[in-house]
């Protein structure tokens, strides 16, 4: 039996690789791989300040195929994702608030990645 939920997750992940990505680069200390396809989007976090207080944050988070990240496939808190906005390049560390992990699955496939990350500033 055909698992039509499979090839539809396989088929959109194709589709916006092919339509919606552009091109970043993924370090790791002096490991480093260039023109990774990524798709931008957000994630809104809950942030408690303590006596009632909760604050919003906002990542930017960068879908990547796992395939595409090789040997440094599973992202890690300090991690940097240079993508060039505007004709500059701009960083972006992996990280989460709340002790959440720095990234989750984005299918249940388990072949695409939503990175969150934070603006830490241009690459020099």
């Amino acid at each position: 039996m055909t698992d039509m939920l499979s090839n539809a997750a396989t088929f959109l992940r194709v589709q916006r690789r092919a339509s919606m990505s552009g091109s970043v680069s993924y370090s790791r200390g002096a490991s480093s791989l260039s023109g990774i396809p990524a798709t931008t989007g957000s994630t809104v976090f809950a942030v408690e300040k303590g006596y009632g207080l909760v604050e919003r944050v906002e990542s930017r988070d960068y879908l990547i195929d796992v395939a595409d990240l090789g040997a440094l496939a599973t992202p890690q808190a300090g991690d940097i994702i240079t993508e060039t906005l505007n004709g500059v390049a701009q960083c972006f560390e992996v990280l989460a608030p709340n002790n959440e992990p720095p990234f989750r699955y984005s299918d249940r496939t388990r072949k695409t990645l939503r990175i969150h990350t934070k603006y830490v500033g241009v690459s020099t």
